[in-house]
């Protein structure tokens, strides 16, 4: 069941997650090159960020809500990448080969479809 005190432990991580995450893109603004930067090293960072934490958490069995305040929240608001990349991570140790497959490929190439129809559709 969820309930409002879990909501709220998600929505303050993801406050601070989106902030961490524009700093970020201030703090590299001046680096002058087409390539995203700053989008790599905060996905990443976020990466590095949730695979320390959930190792972490299991480790000394964490409580719910610190996870749902610094995995889902603050890595979720940082960049949703960790949390696609937990979610492969766990597909490829469970054995499940081929939705790994379908889920990281079907994601990415997916995804750049998503926001180009949607850029295309704003346009």
């Amino acid at each position: 069941m969820i309930i409002l005190k879990d909501i709220l432990l998600v929505g303050a991580g993801s406050f601070f997650g989106g902030i961490a995450r524009y700093l970020v893109s201030l703090a590299m603004k001046g680096i002058g090159s087409a390539f995203p930067w700053a989008t790599m090293t905060a996905n990443i960072v976020g990466c590095l960020l949730i695979g320390l934490l959930w190792a972490a958490f299991n480790r000394i069995n964490a409580s719910s809500q610190l996870n749902l305040l610094l995995i889902v929240g603050f890595c979720g608001g940082f960049t949703t990448f960790s949390t696609f990349s937990k979610e492969s991570l766990c597909l490829l140790q469970a054995g499940n080969y081929s939705t790994f497959i379908l889920y990281a490929l079907g994601s990415v190439v997916l995804g750049i479809i998503a926001v180009a129809l949607g850029y295309a559709l704003a346009k």
